[in-house]
């Protein structure tokens, strides 16, 4: 297996850029992917990298045999799960990156479930909200929410994910409740810093309101956001799914839910190719299973949606200032 491991290595140095990442991608040392590299050059007899002071880059020989490289380990990954599904389960290591909090709250015990089913698949979880790179990573798939760019990545939507506008009881009792988009220029906001946009979209008239919340409090925490609304600190726009369990219990209370907030999405993203690896298959079944109708999952989504419906596409307010979004 010596020889699939240098080509395994290879093929890291040349994703990442540099003998070091390819090591920490690995969980090897520097030195070790080096000397496997080293011993594939000398068993072709040619150079497969050009090294200079900014990194390496790969050779044309080095190019056509990472290609071929490459189609040689997916051909041993394919071979070694079609065995382990013939022994009931699948095998090997699951690279995943999840959200933060979706993650911890509803993708954990997910990953419970596929690791009992199946008891010789390792697991490795990213619960983070920064967007990790799939493939200079080397993570296998990641769930994503919110409005996918466009890129190489093969992604599949599983649900939708609504935002919802909440506060404390004290806190409307203190200020009172926002009748318009417009009305919250006069409300602490509670701003969350980990998306791009800070903007809060609402639909009127079948248009879209843009509002730039403005307060002393932010965090790229939704369950922050959550503590500091349930504190009577301000209002928050969080996704139904961190606020559900709050509103059921009366901590925090809807307001402005007759103007739509944007739908985005729940999404599983790998890397591009045609195949897809056994270990990738079983979860993405599993989380179309739990998250496939949010009815099941998030209560508070279809309150919300059952309202929009009955508000039509959304309340005329006459003078609200409106524009189409970008």
């Amino acid at each position: 297996m010596s020889e699939l491991d240098d080509i395994r290595s290879f093929v890291a140095v040349v994703d990442s850029g540099g003998f070091g990442r390819a090591g920490r991608s690995l969980g090897l040392s520097k030195s070790i992917v080096s000397r496997r590299v080293a011993r594939l050059e000398a068993d072709l007899g040619t150079r497969l990298l050009s090294r200079t002071t900014r990194g390496v880059s790969p050779t044309e020989a080095g190019l056509e045999f990472k290609a071929r490289g490459e189609r040689i380990l997916a051909e041993l990954t394919e071979a070694r799960e079609a065995v382990a599904l013939q022994a009931g389960g699948v095998a090997g290591r699951l690279r995943l990156s999840m959200p933060l909090s979706f993650g911890i709250h509803h993708v954990a015990p997910v990953l419970a479930e596929l690791a009992r089913r199946h008891p010789r698949l390792e697991i490795d979880a990213e619960a983070s909200d920064r967007q990790v790179d799939l493939i200079g990573e080397r993570f296998d798939m990641a769930v994503r929410i919110g409005v996918l760019k466009d890129s190489s990545l093969v992604a599949r939507r599983i649900a939708s994910v609504r935002g919802i506008v909440v506060g404390s009881p004290a806190y409307f009792a203190g200020h009172g409740r926002p009748a318009t988009p417009a009305e919250l220029s006069g409300h602490e906001c509670l701003i969350y810093t980990g998306g791009a946009a800070p903007d809060w979209n609402f639909k009127v008239n079948r248009r879209v309101v843009s509002v730039r919340p403005s307060g002393r409090l932010r965090s790229d925490s939704g369950d922050t956001l959550l503590q500091w609304a349930e504190a009577g600190l301000g209002l928050a726009l969080l996704p139904s799914f961190i606020a559900g369990e709050a509103i059921r219990a009366g901590r925090v209370e809807p307001v402005l839910t007759e103007f739509p907030l944007p739908e985005s999405g729940l999404y599983v993203v790998r890397p591009p190719g045609a195949y897809v690896s056994g270990k990738v298959r079983v979860l993405t079944d599993l989380l179309v299973e739990r998250f496939g109708s949010a009815a099941t999952w998030d209560p508070c989504q279809k309150a919300l949606a059952e309202q929009a419906a009955a508000a039509g596409q959304g309340r005329s307010v006459p003078g609200e200032d409106e524009h189409q979004a970008a």
